[in-house]
């Protein structure tokens, strides 16, 4: 069985040391997804940006009430993906989306298919913190209000912040500006106000790497918990946290397009429990990826 060793920069090399097959054993099963409805079905989905191709041919099913990792280098095409999953990319003019992306066996790109309500049920969390210049409450409460969901403001104010494991920490100063909170706390409120208008699934874009390692621990157990009740896809660069918090973990790389050595595109090279990606890998360059030989 393959080690990966990771050693916290702030312990001295004496320290005890865990491993990311540790980590992701201690996580998740072998077969965490099956059995599960696949709320996502991407067929041979590719993405390009003013024709040139970013990332292409990624076939995968993202499975319910699991967090689902996306890693791999920088340009390999994560965050592309995931912009995909709830059509971001249509805001972006230059973006052209080929394949197929189904969620619940819908084809997400039709024509027929509202963006604005699609985007409720699939909400997105940013890798900045993103809170309204307005106060605590009314953070949460445009949300509700822009989507017509007005009853009971107070109470699904209440219930989001609860849900976000921020309450106890606001509930007096909910008229106080949402600026006014330290970046994790801002980054919960804004787990907060995607949880508000009860959506399906919650896309998370790299959402603790800007956090110190309190914040990020905390936003990690937060994740955990909402898997309950959500689907959940994260992209991070971080090992260990996706080790530590996912179920199911796609690697992406970068390679060359065709006989082009000049442009490289994103790819999907293995998708697979956490446990057995960490593990177990069954190609070479998910090895080298993980264990700190590329990458």
């Amino acid at each position: 069985m393959m080690e990966t060793t990771i050693v916290s920069v702030d312990e001295p090399q004496t320290a005890g040391r865990t491993t990311l097959a540790e980590l992701a054993q201690a996580n998740t099963g072998a077969n965490a997804g099956l059995g599960r409805e696949a709320v996502f079905d991407l067929q041979e989905l590719g993405v390009t940006y003013g024709g040139v191709p970013a990332v292409s041919d990624v076939t995968m099913a993202i499975r319910g009430n699991l967090v689902t990792a996306l890693i791999g280098p920088s340009g390999c095409g994560k965050t592309t993906i995931l912009r995909c999953l709830n059509r971001m990319n249509d805001l972006i003019p230059s973006a052209r989306v080929q394949g197929r992306i189904l969620y619940h066996e819908q084809d997400l790109n039709s024509a027929s298919v509202d963006a604005v309500e699609l985007r409720r049920r699939i909400g997105m969390v940013f890798q900045k913190p993103n809170p309204f210049p307005k106060s605590i409450y009314d953070n949460i409460a445009f949300a509700l209000r822009v989507h017509g969901m007005k009853d009971d403001l107070d109470g699904r104010v209440e219930r989001a912040l609860r849900q976000a494991a921020l309450w106890e920490e606001v509930k007096g100063r909910l008229k106080k500006s949402a600026l006014g909170l330290s970046g994790g706390q801002q980054q919960r409120l804004c787990i907060a106000r995607a949880l508000a208008v009860e959506p399906d699934v919650i896309l998370m874009d790299e959402p603790a790497s800007a956090l110190d390692p309190i914040s990020t621990a905390r936003i990690e157990d937060l994740m955990h918990d909402l898997k309950r009740d959500y689907t959940i896809v994260i992209v991070t660069h971080n090992m260990q946290q996706a080790a530590r918090i996912a179920d199911m973990t796609a690697f992406f790389t970068v390679e060359a397009a065709g006989d082009d050595n000049d442009h490289r595109q994103g790819t999907l090279v293995e998708y697979d429990a956490t446990s057995k990606i960490f593990t177990r890998p069954s190609d070479r360059r998910t090895e080298d990826y993980v264990t700190g030989r590329f990458g």
